[in-house]
C-alpha cells in the first residue's frame, strides 16, 4: 500500500486543485495529509451504472447511465407546495423525463450545459419512462465520466465530505497518475514470489480498479490485494517485535519453583476457589517468570472472571524473589479500586503498597520502599526511581507493549509485563493485532457467582417491565441504569426510532415519577459526571440514565438491574461490556434488552446474547454473523483500526500469515526499503494511538 515512505512535498494535500481551503481542513481532520493517503481512503460499496443505453432500448427496473441534449429544463411546484424539477433530455432516438424533488440547485447547475449524463433506475409513470437520478454531470466523453457510465465507488461520507467529493478527488489523482506515466510510485514492496503464490494483482492495478473497477471481480481482486498488504504489514511488525523482544534478556531473573509452596498457602488462604482456568493461567505466566527473557503476555477475561487475584499472585511471586511490581491502570478510580482489592489480599503479609495518582500521592521519594505500587498509566511518566521492579501488570489499555517497555527501558527496567483486559477480542482477532504477545485465556467464571438473568422485551411487554423495576426499587432498594444509544434525536433515516438520551430522560421521568433519576452522557464536564456518579453510588439516584460512553469498571455493587434501550444497535462485545454493570454482588442481576425491532435475525442475535454469558463466545459469534465493523461499535474501533482487510476473512488472514513466515525465513527484511518504511510508520502509528 501507498505510504509515508513517499514522503515527497510536491505530494502533500494542501496543493490538490480546485479544492477549497475547509475541504482541505476536513481532508486533514480524517488523517488526509498527502495524495496517498487520499488514494487510501477506499470506498465501503460500489453502484453499477456501466450500462449506457440509448433512450430507445430503456426498461423499467434497469439501473443505467443515459446521455442526452438538455431539451428543457423547469420548475413545478404542487398544490402541497412541493417543488418539481422536471429536466427533459434527448439522444436523437428518443428522449426521457428526469425528476427530482426539492433540490431547485439543480436548475441552476444546468444553466449553460448542452449535454449530460444521467444514472439511476429507469421507473414507469403512468404511460411514460421517467429517472429519479441518482448522479448527474456534464457530459464531455465517456472517458471523461466520474459519476456515470461506469462502477461507480461510494466512499464513507465523514468530516462533511460527500462520497461525491471524494470521487472527484480521487478521480483526478487516478487520471494524473496515468496521465504522467508515474509508475515509479506504485513500486511493489513484497517478493514476486509472494505475489505469484497467492495470485495477486499489481500495486497499481489494485490502486486503479479499487477505486474504479472496469467490473466486479477485478474490484474483488483490488480489495483483496490491498487487504492482503495491510494483514501482512500488522503481522510482519509483530512478528519483528517479538523477535527483538526474544534477544532481550530480564533485569531481575525469577526462581518460581522455591516459593511454590508459599504461594499454594497464599492460594489457600484466599476466602474462595480459584477456577481451573485461573490455575492454568497461573501455570502460563509461572513458567514465564522462570525464564531470562521477559515475560509478556496478554490476559483476556471477563468481568468478575478473576484477572485481579492472578496478577496479585504474580506480584506475590515478584515480593517473594525481592522485586517490586508496579500495577497500572487506566484510571484514577480503578486504580483505587485495585488498591483497596491488594489491601484486602494481603492484610496478612507484611507487604507495603503504595498508590500513585494525580489526586493521592502516597510515594514521595522512598520509591523503593513499597513493594506494589499502583497507579495510573501515567505512572510510567513520572520522575518516580524504580530498582528493584521485575513484574509491571497494565491493566485496560488497548494497545500494550511497545510504548511502555520503550518508558520503562528508559528508567532502566526491563521486566515481565502481564497485560488484562475484559474486553471480548475473538482469536482470530488477537492473533492477528497481538502476534508478538503470548495469550492467555480467563475463560470461566467463579463457582457460585450469579450469571446475569438476561431478557428480550418486546415493545408490549415493555409496560410490565416498568412495573416489576419500581417493585425491585421499593422492595429490594435496586439500583438501576437506563443505557441510551445517542445523545440528540439522529436525523439518519435508520435510526429515526433510536430513543436520544436526553429526550428519553424527560419520558422516563414520567414514567418514574416518584422516583429519583440522573443523567450522565460524554458531553458533560468530568465535575459533573463524579458528581452524578457519585450521588447514584451513595444512593441518593435511584435510576442512572445514561449512554453507553459512561466508566464501565466502577463497582456499584447495589445496582442490580440494566436496561439498554435500541439493543439491536450494539455489538454483542459492547452489549456484555454494559451488562458487566450489574452483577458485581452476591445478589441476582438481571439485564433487560428493550427493541423496536421486528427483524427474525435481530431478535435471533439477541436470544443468542440472553442466553450466553461468557464474553469470548459472543464476539466470536458476532464476529461471524455481523462482521469486524460492528463488533466493537464506533467508540472502540481503537484497536481494530484497519482501512481494508476484514477480521472475519480468517482465509486471508491465514495466507498473509503463512507468507509473513516465508518471508522471514527466505528474505532479509533490509532488502525492502519499502517494506522497511512501511512496517515504520505502521509501528509509529500504533504508538501515538496509545
Amino acid at each position: 500500500m501507498l505510504t509515508s515512505y513517499l514522503n515527497n512535498n510536491d505530494l502533500i494535500i494542501d496543493l490538490l486543485p480546485a479544492t477549497s481551503p475547509i475541504t482541505i481542513r476536513r481532508l486533514k481532520s480524517l488523517g488526509i495529509k498527502t495524495f496517498f493517503d487520499l488514494l487510501n481512503y477506499f470506498p465501503f460499496r460500489y453502484e453499477d451504472y456501466s450500462l449506457i443505453s440509448s433512450l430507445d432500448k430503456i426498461q423499467p427496473g434497469e439501473k443505467v447511465t443515459v446521455i442526452g441534449q438538455l431539451v428543457q429544463a423547469k420548475n413545478e411546484i404542487t398544490r402541497r407546495g412541493l417543488k418539481i424539477q422536471k429536466v427533459t433530455i434527448s439522444d436523437g432516438t428518443g428522449q426521457l423525463q428526469l425528476i427530482w424533488y426539492n433540490q431547485p440547485y439543480i436548475l441552476a447547475w444546468l444553466r449553460g450545459k448542452r449535454m449530460i449524463s444521467a444514472a439511476g433506475e429507469i421507473k414507469q409513470y403512468g404511460y411514460q419512462l421517467i429517472m429519479e437520478p441518482q448522479e448527474v454531470e456534464e457530459y464531455q466523453s465517456v472517458k471523461k465520466l466520474k459519476h456515470t457510465g461506469k462502477i461507480i465507488p461510494i466512499y464513507p461520507e465523514k468530516a462533511g465530505i460527500s462520497s461525491k467529493t471524494f470521487r472527484e478527488k480521487i478521480f483526478y489523482l487516478l487520471n494524473e497518475f496515468d496521465r504522467l506515466n508515474l509508475d515509479q510510485y506504485f513500486k511493489e514492496f513484497l517478493p514476486m514470489t509472494i505475489l505469484g503464490y497467492n495470485q495477486l494483482i499489481s500495486e497499481k492495478d489494485a490502486y486503479f480498479q479499487i477505486h474504479y473497477p472496469k467490473d466486479k471481480l477485478l474490484a474483488q481482486k483490488a480489495r483483496e490485494r490491498l487487504a492482503f498488504d495491510e494483514l501482512f504489514t500488522i503481522q510482519l511488525s509483530a512478528q519483528l517485535v517479538k523477535k527483538e523482544w526474544e534477544k532481550e534478556r530480564v533485569t531481575n531473573r525469577f526462581e518460581v519453583k522455591t516459593w511454590l509452596p508459599k504461594i499454594k498457602e497464599f492460594i489457600d488462604r484466599l476466602p474462595f476457589k480459584l477456577t481451573y482456568a485461573q490455575h492454568r493461567v497461573l501455570g502460563e505466566i509461572f513458567h514465564d517468570l522462570q525464564k531470562d527473557k521477559p515475560m509478556n503476555r496478554f490476559l483476556q477475561g471477563d468481568v468478575g472472571s478473576g484477572k485481579t487475584v492472578v496478577a496479585a499472585i504474580g506480584c506475590y511471586l515478584a515480593y517473594l524473589n525481592g522485586f517490586q511490581s508496579l500495577f497500572m491502570a487506566p484510571t484514577e478510580i480503578l486504580a483505587q479500586q485495585h488498591f483497596q482489592t491488594m489491601i484486602k489480599l494481603f492484610e496478612k503479609q507484611p507487604i507495603k503498597i503504595g498508590l500513585q495518582t494525580g489526586s493521592n500521592k502516597t510515594i514521595k521519594k522512598e520509591e523503593d520502599l513499597f513493594d506494589i505500587v499502583i497507579g495510573t498509566h501515567a505512572l510510567l511518566n513520572e520522575k518516580l526511581k524504580f530498582k528493584r521492579v521485575g513484574f509491571v501488570v497494565i491493566d485496560e489499555q488497548q494497545r500494550f507493549g511497545v510504548r511502555q517497555r520503550a518508558l520503562l527501558k528508559e528508567k532502566g527496567i526491563n521486566p515481565h509485563l502481564l497485560t488484562m483486559t475484559a474486553t471480548p477480542i475473538p482469536r482470530t482477532v488477537a492473533l492477528t493485532f497481538y502476534g508478538e504477545l503470548d495469550i492467555s485465556y480467563l475463560d470461566e467464571m467463579p463457582k457460585g457467582r450469579l450469571p446475569v438473568k438476561t431478557f428480550l422485551i418486546s415493545t408490549e411487554k415493555r409496560d410490565d417491565a416498568y412495573r416489576w423495576i419500581k417493585t425491585q426499587i421499593e422492595q429490594n432498594g435496586a439500583s438501576v441504569y437506563i443505557v441510551c444509544p445517542l445523545i440528540e434525536e439522529s436525523s439518519i433515516e435508520t435510526m429515526k426510532s433510536v430513543k436520544a438520551v436526553k429526550k428519553e430522560f424527560e419520558n422516563l421521568k414520567k414514567i418514574f415519577s416518584g422516583f429519583h433519576l440522573g443523567l450522565l452522557h460524554g458531553r458533560m464536564k468530568s465535575k459533573e459526571k463524579n458528581q452524578v456518579m457519585n450521588d447514584f453510588k451513595e444512593r441518593r439516584i435511584e435510576i442512572l440514565v445514561c449512554t453507553p460512553v459512561v466508566e464501565v469498571g466502577v463497582d456499584i455493587p447495589h445496582a442490580t438491574i440494566i436496561i439498554i434501550e435500541a439493543a439491536e444497535r450494539f455489538g454483542l462485545a459492547q452489549l456484555h461490556q454494559l451488562r458487566g454493570r450489574v452483577g458485581r454482588s452476591n445478589k441476582q442481576s438481571y439485564c433487560f434488552l428493550f427493541t423496536e425491532s421486528t427483524s427474525d435475525k435481530v431478535k435471533e442475535r439477541l436470544n443468542f446474547f440472553c442466553k450466553n454469558n461468557l464474553g469470548i463466545k459472543l464476539a466470536e459469534y458476532d464476529l461471524k454473523i455481523r462482521g469486524p465493523g460492528e463488533v466493537y461499535g464506533e467508540k472502540q474501533h481503537g484497536f481494530i483500526n484497519l482501512k481494508i482487510a476484514s477480521l472475519a476473512d480468517y482465509r486471508l488472514i491465514q495466507k498473509s500469515k503463512k507468507a509473513v513466515n516465508y518471508f522471514l525465513s527466505h528474505y532479509s527484511f533490509n532488502q525492502y526499503p519499502q517494506l522497511e518504511a512501511q512496517v515504520k510508520a505502521y509501528r509509529v502509528n500504533q504508538i501515538t494511538r496509545d
